[in-house]
């Protein structure tokens, strides 16, 4: 089973990040859970979602406490609270953000994790080009299946146009390929190094 935990802000998509991000590997024959949990449900207070993947059924129903993958939506959250609390050091770690990790005081967590299963992404700056919107969620899961190859992009981009259909599915789809394209691009400089 590959487990997702995703920390955002409300209003930023964390929750509908976790059910596309379920959609999208449901319609690619696995099983799939995907629930949030927050506290009060203003914009703008910490949310965080929680996404299961397998090849068989998924039984569990709590929250992840060891993810093999963390997504952080908004760099803000990184110094309040433990969001790595449970991510071993062959886990994935997806954060949003221009700025390099290190910069963000996460130089011993990156020396930690595998290299290759680190990346960040302007998702919001991608977002706000291609949708109008700073909203982060769907560039970063098109981030996702770039970094972990636990969904593809195809399949992504089809979960965002079915729940999003027109000029703002078109445009989340189109934020999902570009920051797709940024991590892969990531990816291979540093297998190029």
């Amino acid at each position: 089973m590959f487990a997702v935990r995703i920390h955002g802000r409300g209003g930023q998509g964390a929750v509908t990040a976790a059910e596309l991000l379920s959609v999208a590997a449901f319609d690619e024959g696995r099983h799939a859970q995907a629930f949030p949990t927050f506290g009060s449900e203003r914009t703008g207070a910490p949310v965080v979602s929680f996404c299961r993947i397998d090849d068989r059924p998924i039984r569990l129903r709590e929250p992840i406490t060891d993810p093999d993958a963390l997504i952080v939506q908004d760099p803000t959250l990184l110094h309040q609270v433990n969001l790595f609390a449970g991510l071993e050091p062959d886990g994935f770690l997806l954060v949003n953000t221009s700025r390099r990790l290190e910069e963000l005081g996460l130089e011993d967590l990156v020396r930690r994790l595998t290299p290759e299963h680190v990346a960040s992404v302007p998702a919001t700056e991608i977002a706000r080009e291609h949708l109008g919107r700073p909203l982060p969620n769907a560039a970063l899961l098109g981030a996702f299946a770039a970094l972990t190859g636990q969904v593809s992009l195809g399949a992504v981009c089809d979960a965002i146009r079915d729940r999003f259909p027109g000029e703002v599915g078109a445009g989340n789809a189109r934020a999902a390929e570009v920051a797709h394209e940024h991590v892969r691009a990531a990816l291979r400089r540093l297998t190029d190094a």
